[in-house]
């Protein structure tokens, strides 16, 4: 138990998925099946992937394997951030991608948007709020940083807009504000477990059969193997996010991390209104170690990042997922952040593992001549981006010659992770690195400079 009042009563559950709505999970795979169209990983990506492919080819027939219960890892884990960006922020996608950065800019707006779309067209009740998002500066140099992102979106007709201390203020009160870019659209928020479950039953009200508690332990050419059953299929979609992927080649091109979340109880009215937030947008904070949070339904606020956690051996394990001095740190900022909250409790603390790729956004490919697809690597921004990668899936596995299989965003592929123990010294070297920066005016010392050159400057 936590020794800080505030963190006492808080249950170590994900407060997205502790919720009565949740439904009964289907019969896991028994005996041999056959599909047009495998999917392994029952969350975002997987699940889209089988409803893009429902709707962009009426007549497949498609099976879901997944693991333990549709959302219940990253996809109904994560802080519901669903941001329109395909490159994990405008910064990363100019710095790697500058000759295609307009298209991928208004390819990722259409997809937001298509997003949006579907949530009506199948009534998926998640919360849906295009809020946009707050990218608030906590220390001066950040300023700086936030005025040339601003001027460079600006010129991109992106709706974007810088705010001085008093502004942001306005809009959000913390004493820890210094000023702040808003972005009126390029955001929505959403319930996360309720996306995937929402998802979940547009797949079954158009046909495709979902079978939860069927991992998959082996992939033969075109056969998926679980304890129970085999699934014989022309094409297989893989999407298992963090957790090794069937194709072993794969492994070294993601590393797990995992991030600590809490939410407090419903803020009162006078607690509301005390900070202000009457737009209810996203917020995160514009240093290399951010915290982000947000508003739910109910008005509690959902408070995570900033310390992101690498284990030896790309460990991934339940127990990871609560860390007591993670967790009370994670409580002493938020209270540092609004001390006008002080004596509001925490009811929730949880923890979950992102995939992690060195190039920070998902990445492609096709394996077994172009009948397995894959998409990974969204790095803890994948919400809106795993649409994307279902697309692109679905162009590669039947072989459609569109706008997205031209990018070189998908052409191309991130450097793998060294082995270890060279991994985990670079990774929490870098960490380390990464918070010198914050508190040393952004300077970046000689090994980040060094992965800047290399095109692996971390952004977790």
């Amino acid at each position: 138990m936590s020794e800080l009042p505030a963190l006492r009563d808080a249950q170590p559950r994900v407060f997205w998925l502790d919720d009565p709505a949740a439904p009964r999970p289907t019969d896991a795979l028994v005996g041999a099946q056959r599909a047009d169209l495998a999917v392994v990983g029952g969350g975002y990506t997987g699940l889209w992937t089988a409803l893009r492919a429902k709707e962009r080819y009426p007549h497949l027939d498609i099976v879901v394997l997944e693991a333990s219960t549709c959302g219940n890892a990253a996809s109904g884990r994560n802080g519901g951030f669903c941001d329109a960006s395909l490159t994990h922020g405008f910064g990363n996608g100019r710095a790697r991608w500058p000759d295609e950065l307009e298209t991928l800019e208004r390819l990722g707006a259409e997809n937001l948007d298509a997003i949006g779309a579907t949530i009506t067209k199948y009534g998926i009740d998640c919360g849906w709020e295009r809020t946009g998002e707050l990218t608030v500066a906590t220390a001066p140099h950040e300023l700086a940083t936030l005025a040339e992102e601003a001027k460079a979106r600006q010129a991109l007709a992106h709706d974007v807009k810088l705010l001085d201390a008093t502004e942001v203020r306005a809009e959000v009160d913390s004493p820890t504000y210094l000023g702040a870019l808003a972005d009126y659209t390029g955001t929505a928020l959403i319930e996360p477990a309720k996306l995937t479950w929402g998802l979940r039953q547009a797949c079954l009200d158009l046909g495709v059969r979902i079978h939860e508690f069927s991992p998959v332990t082996g992939l033969s050419g075109n056969s998926l193997r679980t304890a129970t059953g085999s699934v014989r299929a022309d094409r297989i979609a893989l999407a298992t996010n963090a957790f090794p992927s069937l194709l072993k080649r794969l492994r070294l091109y993601t590393v797990p991390v995992y991030d600590l979340v809490l939410m407090t109880e419903p803020l009162s009215p006078e607690q509301l209104a005390a900070i202000g937030w009457q737009h209810r947008q996203g917020i995160g904070d514009a240093s290399n170690l951010f915290h982000y949070y947000r508003l739910t339904r109910d008005n509690r606020i959902l408070w995570g990042g900033y310390l992101p956690l690498y284990y030896f051996g790309s460990r991934i394990d339940p127990s990871l997922e609560q860390r007591d001095s993670i967790h009370e740190m994670l409580a002493r900022h938020f209270f540092a952040t609004f001390p006008q909250l002080e004596g509001l409790r925490f009811t929730h603390r949880w923890g979950g593992v992102i995939d992690t790729s060195t190039r920070f956004c998902a990445f492609f490919g096709t394996a077994s001549a172009g009948r397995v697809a894959y998409a990974l690597g969204y790095t803890g921004l994948g919400v809106a981006a795993t649409r994307f990668g279902a697309d692109v899936m679905l162009d590669l596995l039947y072989a459609e010659q569109t706008e997205r299989t031209e990018l070189q965003l998908v052409r191309d592929r991130p450097l793998p992770f060294p082995p270890e123990p060279i991994r985990a010294a670079g990774i929490h070297l870098t960490r380390w690195s990464m918070a010198h920066a914050d508190s040393h005016a952004g300077h970046r010392n000689l090994w980040l400079r060094t992965l800047d050159r290399l095109g692996l400057g971390f952004d977790f």
